[in-house]
């Protein structure tokens, strides 16, 4: 860690808004997207986001400084997701398996009725947006989280396997085994592989009629992207990405929706906070 940030976490701890709130800022947006990974769902991933914050505020005292800020809160935050039981794929698990089938049977015609007046290839973008991340939800969530980490977000496996509490091997010994699954269950049913016999547009009408796809509420289109320089900030190169991966690293990443500003100076104001500090 460099002194610099050594110095800002201790005036954090010590009570400067400012600098916790410069912190917080610095990790929100790619702890919204890890959450939004690994739950599913925006809702659930911007309600995850608070509870990490919380976390992070709350346990900034106990950081050795044996790493960098961001690899910390990384592991705060994917100890929160990975045994998160909130979200509504947690209580709905999902498998390959059943997932396939759903596939091979939902394919309507893509009415004027259903599209509601929303061109049909917007539709199709919101669909393939939300269906890479349900998808995920096929994964148990510390292998979910081990691909998210490493395939879409490029991390180095040495800093992804300090987040897991693995080695650098061992964590690149599990990727290699979650990525040919993932990669088995692309290639059969996923278009964007080039092979799946899956087709976003084709999919729009079911997903409307079975009521995963609002045309009225288009979650992910709401939401402001993240240009490539801004994430790319974040991680490190690793190695060199198969073809079927492909499909995961070329989605975008996004802005986090919550006002950390905001978030922030309500809650260290909040009578909740000054029962928090006395009992950390």
């Amino acid at each position: 860690m460099q002194k610099k940030e050594s110095e800002l976490i201790d005036q954090a701890v010590n009570g400067n808004k400012k600098v916790l709130e410069s912190l917080l800022l610095s990790v929100q947006d790619m702890i919204y997207n890890l959450s939004l990974r690994m739950l599913g769902s925006p809702q659930d991933a911007e309600d995850a986001v608070q509870e990490i914050m919380i976390k992070i505020i709350t346990q900034l005292s106990t950081f050795r400084k044996e790493s960098t800020f961001s690899t910390w809160a990384y592991r705060v935050a994917t100890n929160y997701l990975i045994n998160c039981k909130k979200s509504m794929f947690a209580q709905r698990p999902l498998s390959f398996e059943f997932y396939g089938q759903d596939i091979n049977m939902g394919f309507v015609p893509n009415t004027e009725d259903l599209l509601q007046g929303v061109e049909e290839e917007i539709l199709a973008d919101e669909l393939k947006a939300s269906c890479t991340n349900v998808m995920l939800q096929c994964l148990d969530p510390e292998s979910r989280c081990i691909y998210v980490l490493g395939l879409m977000f490029k991390a180095d496996s040495r800093v992804c396997g300090e987040i897991l509490g693995l080695t650098a091997e061992a964590y690149r010994q599990r990727l290699s085994r979650i990525r040919k699954k993932v990669a088995a269950f692309l290639g059969e049913y996923c278009g964007l592989s080039g092979t799946g016999k899956c087709n976003c547009q084709k999919r729009v009408g079911y997903a409307i009629l079975t009521h995963r796809l609002n045309p009225g509420n288009l979650e992910y289109r709401s939401l402001e992207k993240l240009d490539h320089s801004t994430t790319a900030e974040f991680t490190e190169a690793m190695e060199e990405m198969d073809r079927l991966s492909s499909v995961f690293t070329q989605l975008p990443q996004y802005r986090s929706p919550l006002d950390a500003k905001s978030f922030l100076n309500k809650l260290l104001k909040s009578d909740s906070m000054d029962v928090i500090r006395m009992e950390s």
